[in-house]
């Protein structure tokens, strides 16, 4: 994929997020199938591995040369995680700010900069470029998660919402 469709793939997930849970109540939002994370927790997942992960990496291949990331280790995150900003509106509004602050570094990006390279524990070896890859495919995985949780896709929800009313 090409720098700019990466961006514009990222840039487009809090919109697509907003879409999915607008309507969605508290009570929907807090279901979960065994062993799923309720759509309130994709929602945080998604807003603090943001900047606790995706963007630090990006930043660290960025600042350093060949930098090592441990492994995060997301069920004691969930564990733990910070609740003092779970209202739906909260944590929709923070991933739209976090995920600006990314678009804002992405954009920026020179072409060697693409080429700079990490490593990770499970991942092995990648560059700055296949990370954000990376990074797209995690906000596919986590909408595609949310859309099942919810049952209704993102084109389902748009259509709906914006069908003519007869």
């Amino acid at each position: 994929m090409e720098p700019g469709d990466l961006r514009d793939r990222l840039a487009a997930t809090p919109t697509a997020l907003a879409h999915l849970v607008a309507d969605v109540s508290d009570t929907r939002l807090d279901a979960s199938a065994a062993g799923e994370w309720p759509v309130r927790t994709v929602l945080a997942h998604l807003r603090d591995d943001e900047f606790l992960v995706m963007r630090m990496r990006l930043e660290r291949m960025l600042s350093e040369r060949h930098p090592v990331f441990p492994d995060f280790e997301e069920k004691a995150w969930a564990d733990s995680r910070n609740r003092g900003r779970d209202r739906k509106q909260q944590l929709l509004g923070d991933f739209a700010l976090q995920r600006q602050a990314s678009l804002n570094i992405i954009e920026s990006l020179a072409p060697a900069d693409w080429v700079r390279t990490g490593r990770h524990e499970a991942l092995g070896e990648f560059t700055v470029a296949s990370w954000v890859e990376h990074w797209v495919q995690h906000d596919a995985a986590h909408i595609a998660q949310v859309e099942a949780a919810l049952g209704e896709t993102l084109d389902q929800v748009l259509e709906r919402r914006f069908r003519p009313r007869s």
